[in-house]
């Protein structure tokens, strides 16, 4: 069993090399996790994922900019591709795991955020349907039912992009009332989440999966509701 102090030391190494694109650094402190018994879905989480936190947060305050967060996405998934297989073997399940579409709207292709939140749900141990950037409205419809997904994420960094978020939402109810949608992006605040119909947005990266998390348990407990 690893101690107190070398789990802390571990994790902090990880979340060090994914910040500095440290794809080398971070594939040898996740075989050291592995090794001395870490339990890999901790590695993962407040390891790798921490780290891309802190990316996003050094993106959004323009110290770091689209190379930088390449090469840290590259050396996050160096270290994923060792710790999602020995999280697999470890059986560990992942709580309230669920099902996402996401893509930004169409006239918009800036995807950044959207690229950062699909990580932060693949880590999480989420299924997710990536429909990129400029999607076709009906797209988020028709990739919803194919997949059955919990939630749709909609991202627009834009404010002439963002208008046609209510439209979507609009089709998203009448085809399944029951998805629960997210909104992302720059001009999103949860006002204009409350005035297009939408479930809920995040501040960041970092707590997206957590808000996903929060709706798949209230539609849990209406559908409980619904069945007494």
């Amino acid at each position: 069993m690893v101690s107190e102090e070398r789990k802390n030391e571990i994790l902090k190494e990880l979340r060090e090399a994914v910040i500095q694109y440290d794809e080398d650094k971070v594939v040898e402190w996740s075989n050291i996790a592995i090794k001395e018994g870490l339990d890999p879905f901790v590695a993962t989480m407040d390891g790798l994922a921490a780290g891309m936190i802190e990316v996003g947060d050094l993106y959004n305050r323009k110290e770091y900019f689209v190379p930088e967060l390449l090469m840290c996405s590259d050396a996050l998934y160096a270290g994923l591709d060792i710790l999602k297989p020995a999280i697999k073997e470890s059986g560990r399940k992942p709580e309230a795991k669920g099902s996402i579409v996401l893509g930004v709207v169409e006239g918009d292709v800036h995807d950044i955020g959207k690229n950062l939140i699909k990580m932060m749900f693949e880590v999480a141990g989420w299924d997710v349907y990536d429909l990129g950037k400029d999607v076709p409205l009906d797209k988020f419809v028709e990739e919803q039912i194919r997949t059955d997904s919990d939630i749709v994420g909609l991202s627009a960094l834009m404010t002439t992009s963002m208008v046609a978020m209510p439209e979507i939402v609009k089709k998203l109810r009448e085809k399944n009332p029951k998805v629960r949608i997210m909104l992302g992006g720059a001009p999103i605040t949860p006002e204009v989440v409350e005035k297009y119909g939408a479930d809920g947005t995040a501040k960041s990266a970092g707590t997206a999966v957590d808000e996903a998390v929060k709706l798949i348990k209230m539609l849990r407990e209406e559908e409980m509701k619904e069945k007494k």
